[in-house]
């Protein structure tokens, strides 16, 4: 398991739909992705779910991820949240 804590950027300014692209980036991957703040917990891959979590600039989120490629999805997901 891998675990990082990041602060969003303004994520709507680097894309032009960013709950689906985060759902995207995050279905790449075999690993479970969730996104953790202010006691709610989402799975990255469901789109319901990024929806009310509605990551937004200047949020403190942590990425948990766990799996064969858990490395690879926790940089992919650091990335589209910071903006990268």
């Amino acid at each position: 398991m891998n675990k990082k804590n990041v602060i969003v950027s303004n994520v709507a300014k680097g894309h032009d739909n960013p709950i689906a692209e985060l759902v995207q980036v995050a279905c790449k991957f075999d690993s479970d992705i969730t996104l953790e703040s202010d006691n709610r917990r989402i799975n990255a891959k469901s789109i319901m779910g990024i929806m009310a979590f509605n990551p937004s600039e200047g949020m403190s989120v942590d990425i948990v991820t766990k799996g064969t490629d858990e490395q690879e999805a926790l940089v992919a997901i650091e990335k589209f949240l910071v903006c990268e």
